[in-house]
C-alpha cells in the first residue's frame, strides 16, 4: 500500500470514528445535547481535527442520516426478484416496519429530526435519497394499478397514503407510544405488520359488484 493510500485509508477511519461517536452521543443525550467538542473528546481528537471533515453538528447528522438510507436500501435489494407488485408493495411496507423498528436512531435521523433537512435546505440541493425512496415506491403503486390489483387512480397521492400509514406507525412505536395500547412489547412488531395487512388489502381493486 502507498503513501497516499495509507493516507486516504486513515482519513476514513477517522472519518468513521467521528459519525460512529456521533450516533452513540445522540442516542445517550439526545442530538440538542451534542456538540463537537464532545464528539471530539470521545474519539480523542481535538474539535479542529473533527472540523477537517465536517463543517458542523448538521453536516455530521446529514451524513448520518445518509447512512440510515444506506442501510434501508440494502434491506430492499431482494425486491426486485418479486413479481407481483402487490406483493412487493406489501414485502416493502413490512421492510419498513422492520428497519425503523430495528433502527430507531437512523429513522429518526431519516425522517423525523429537522436537522438533515436544514443541511439539505442550506446546500439548495434536492433530498436525494428520499426522492429515491419514494420513487421507487411510486413505481411499485403504479405497476399495482396498471395490473389492476389496485384501482386506478393518482400513483403519486396513493404513494404518499402509504408511506404515511407505514411512516405513522413507526413514529408513534420509537416514540414509545404504541406499547401503551400492546400488552406484551414483543407483539409491537407483529401487530404493525397486521395492521400494514389491513392497509394494503383495503386499497386492492375489488370485483364489480363488490
Amino acid at each position: 500500500m502507498g503513501i497516499l493510500e495509507r493516507k486516504e485509508k486513515q482519513k476514513l477511519e477517522v472519518r468513521k470514528l467521528i459519525l460512529d461517536a456521533s450516533m452513540k452521543l445522540f442516542m445517550e443525550e439526545g442530538f440538542g445535547n451534542v456538540t463537537i467538542r464532545k464528539i471530539a473528546d470521545l474519539i480523542e481528537y481535538s474539535p479542529t481535527t473533527v472540523y477537517l471533515y465536517f463543517k458542523d453538528k448538521d453536516e455530521i447528522f446529514f451524513s448520518l442520516h445518509d447512512i440510515g438510507f444506506q442501510k434501508m436500501e440494502e434491506m430492499n435489494k431482494d425486491l426486485v426478484t418479486i413479481n407481483n407488485p402487490l406483493l412487493r408493495l406489501h414485502k416493502m411496507g413490512e421492510n419498513y416496519l422492520e428497519f425503523g423498528m430495528s433502527n430507531p436512531e437512523f429513522y429518526n435521523l431519516m425522517f423525523i429530526q429537522d436537522e438533515p433537512m436544514n443541511k439539505i435546505t442550506e446546500l439548495g440541493c434536492d433530498w436525494v435519497k428520499g426522492d429515491f425512496a419514494i420513487n421507487r415506491l411510486k413505481e411499485t403503486v403504479a405497476e399495482c394499478m396498471e395490473k389492476g390489483h389496485i384501482i386506478k387512480g393518482d400513483a403519486h397521492l396513493v404513494s404518499l397514503s402509504v408511506w404515511s400509514f407505514v411512516h405513522g406507525l413507526v413514529s408513534l412505536a420509537v416514540r414509545g407510544r404504541i406499547e401503551k395500547f400492546v400488552s406484551e412489547r414483543e407483539m409491537i412488531l407483529p401487530m404493525m405488520k397486521q395492521s400494514l395487512n389491513w392497509f394494503v388489502n383495503n386499497i386492492e381493486a375489488k370485483p364489480a359488484g363488490k
